[in-house]
């Protein structure tokens, strides 16, 4: 009887440590976070890297998340839209760059905040974008030495 006892205490804890985590997982990966926020669109030249996912970040705290990316056919470039929180406001002149978050890191979408006093509304698009950059082609110009 003991022994039966013991094996259900152990159970009980396996299963407590195991809920533990999976809560921990959800709000780790955002999962478990509300989706309230605003969405605003940024179109990038090259938005390598990044995916539908991927953090937004404003001073290094995620503050959305990125909610969609496809390619427009018109222009050929990489349209993004991201969700930022309700309670960030951000200024019209706000810019967006695709950052890395170290030389083995992944890609992260940067807020830029501008000194506006009016704020970007709800499907704004955010007009000044820098894309990422590749690093295997800032090795090749430093490699050939040239302007290219």
């Amino acid at each position: 009887m003991a022994a039966q006892n013991t094996e259900i205490a152990v159970g009980g804890v396996v299963l407590a440590a195991a809920i533990g985590f999976a809560v921990y997982m959800g709000q780790a990966t955002g999962f478990a976070s509300s989706s309230s926020g605003y969405d605003l669109n940024a179109s990038f030249r090259s938005i390598e890297g990044v995916t539908v996912g991927t953090d937004v970040r404003l001073a290094g705290v995620k503050i959305g998340t990125v909610t969609d990316i496809a390619l427009n056919p018109q222009t050929f470039r990489a349209d993004a839209q991201l969700t930022v929180q309700d309670d960030i406001l951000l200024p019209d002149d706000t810019a967006v760059v695709i950052s890395s978050e170290g030389l083995l890191g992944g890609n992260f979408v940067e807020i830029l905040p501008g000194g506006s006093p009016f704020n970007l509304e709800e499907g704004a698009e955010i007009e000044d974008t820098q894309g990422a950059v590749s690093l295997i082609s800032l090795l090749l110009k430093f490699v050939s030495g040239g302007d290219e």
